[in-house]
Formats: structure tokens, C-alpha cells, sequence
């Protein structure tokens, strides 16, 4: 009886040792290509709202975006571009464009599109955070 619970449990743990070192060599492997490159991973999620937004609207292809996200819309309810904004929601900000563009990614939509009048760099509102926050 013993024999066959052996024959059963040493290919499990080998398996099982397999499977820790593959995943242990994984995420090694992805903490290197981080610590690499720190900015990777936003510069990855905001290709991947532009290509979202792209699907509804056209946008502009001679710059990039600079991205936030409404994290408090109780302190933008005052202004009228942000009326409408949820907990969550996209912010694209084309300077050069001079163009805002209020995206609501669970429901998929264009919330809102409004001019944009910035004297110098483009600056979140207070009730939003940018990706790297």
C-alpha cells in the first residue's frame, strides 16, 4: 500500500517543484523588465485607452495624450466638463490639439469633448490622478 502512495506523491512534488520554478523564473523575469523600465507599464495602458478611444472618436496622431483619472468627481461637479464624470473615468488631454476628452471606460463611451485653453503644460483638475500616481 505504501509503495503506491510513493509511486503517486514523488511525480506530484516534482511537478509541483516544476511549476513553482517556472513561475518563480516568470515573475523574476517580469520584476527585471519593471525595474528596467519603470514607465513600461503606463506607457502600455495608455496605448491601450487610445486605442479604445480611437473606436469612437477621431483622434489626434501628432501627439500624445497626457492621461488621467477622475478620482473624486464630488470636487468637479462645479465644472461643467466634469458634470457628468464617475469615479474611474479617462482624462485626454491634447495640448497641442487643445482638446479634453472625458471617457467612461466601463460603459465604452465619450462622456464628454471640450476645448482645451492651457497657457503651459497640461495640469489634472484636483479630483483626478494621473497613472503614475
Amino acid at each position: 500500500m505504501f509503495e503506491k502512495i510513493k509511486k503517486f506523491i514523488i511525480p506530484v512534488i516534482i511537478l509541483l517543484v516544476l511549476i513553482l520554478g517556472g513561475s518563480t523564473y516568470y515573475f523574476y523575469d517580469q520584476f527585471t523588465k519593471l525595474k528596467q523600465d519603470p514607465q513600461r507599464i503606463a506607457r502600455q495602458e495608455t496605448q491601450a485607452l487610445i486605442a479604445r478611444v480611437s473606436q469612437l472618436i477621431v483622434l489626434p496622431e501628432d501627439e500624445e495624450p497626457t492621461v488621467a483619472t477622475v478620482s473624486d468627481p464630488e470636487r468637479l461637479k462645479d465644472q461643467p466638463f466634469f458634470a457628468k464624470a464617475k469615479v474611474g473615468d479617462k482624462v485626454l488631454i491634447y495640448t497641442n490639439a487643445k482638446k479634453a476628452i472625458l471617457y467612461d471606460p466601463v460603459n465604452n463611451k465619450i462622456v464628454e469633448v471640450a476645448p482645451v485653453n492651457i497657457g503651459g503644460a497640461a495640469a489634472p483638475s484636483p479630483g483626478t490622478t494621473t497613472p503614475e500616481e
